[in-house]
């Protein structure tokens, strides 16, 4: 059910991408066993792509009756989405020592070339342990490339949450900045209702589930604006 309900999630996305007139493309993801995704990695390219999609980040849980339970039981399941800008190589410098590359075939569908060529990367980042498999591209050269690029993200996005920590102190972090761990919003499908507890608020299910994430974008940034207003006078 987890794995549907990332599915579902990521579909919302793409929806909302393409009423936003971004360009997506999914650069990795992993299929889960009875449908939707273990993980799915999308890159998303646009006007105000973060600025828009950061609220996202966080513990989304849904409460439904899955497709695969045959009780009629209501579950409870959880999908976590991370939002992280593209940075460049200069940027965040990786050091080449710190890497451990391997090359591997390439599973699944894409023809003869995929099958029988090295094409595959798989990445291990030594200090943190982060491990990147990449295969979408038909070449070593375009996987390596990815691999790195996706490595830089996700290294920029812990030096990020690393800062915010410390500027933030004690006090609770920015509107928008969730931390992967919390959860940010509940979906229930008994009483079509998206709730974001973050802001309070109540959103009609099948706004949400339609890919129209505008309402709940424009309400984050109205309190983000609100909270920097709040910072001012009290610094002054």
């Amino acid at each position: 059910e987890s794995g549907i309900w990332a599915g579902d999630l990521l579909g919302v996305y793409l929806k909302y991408a393409s009423s936003q007139g971004w360009s997506t493309k999914v650069v990795e993801s992993s299929e889960a066993e009875h449908g939707g995704y273990k993980t799915a990695i999308v890159e998303v390219t646009g006007d105000r792509v973060y600025s828009k999609m950061k609220t996202e980040a966080g513990v989304h849980r849904v409460q439904r009756v899955p497709a695969t339970e045959s009780q009629g039981r209501v579950h409870t399941s959880t999908a976590t989405v991370a939002i992280m800008p593209q940075v460049d190589d200069v940027t965040v410098k990786i050091d080449p020592k710190e890497i451990k590359l391997q090359t591997a075939r390439s599973s699944g569908a894409g023809g003869q070339n995929v099958n029988k060529v090295e094409t595959a990367i798989d990445l291990i980042h030594i200090p943190t342990g982060i491990r990147i498999f990449c295969q979408q591209e038909r070449s070593q050269l375009k996987n390596k490339e990815l691999a790195f690029q996706i490595l830089r993200n996700k290294l920029y996005e812990i030096e990020l949450e690393k800062q915010m920590s410390e500027v933030a102190g004690n006090r609770a972090a920015q509107i928008g900045s969730a931390a992967r761990s919390e959860k940010i919003r509940t979906y229930n499908w008994k009483d079509s209702r998206c709730t974001d507890h973050r802001l309070g608020a109540n959103f009609p299910l099948s706004q949400f589930l339609s890919g129209n994430l505008e309402p709940i974008v424009e309400k984050f940034i109205m309190k983000e604006q609100e909270a920097k207003l709040k910072e001012f006078a009290e610094s002054g």
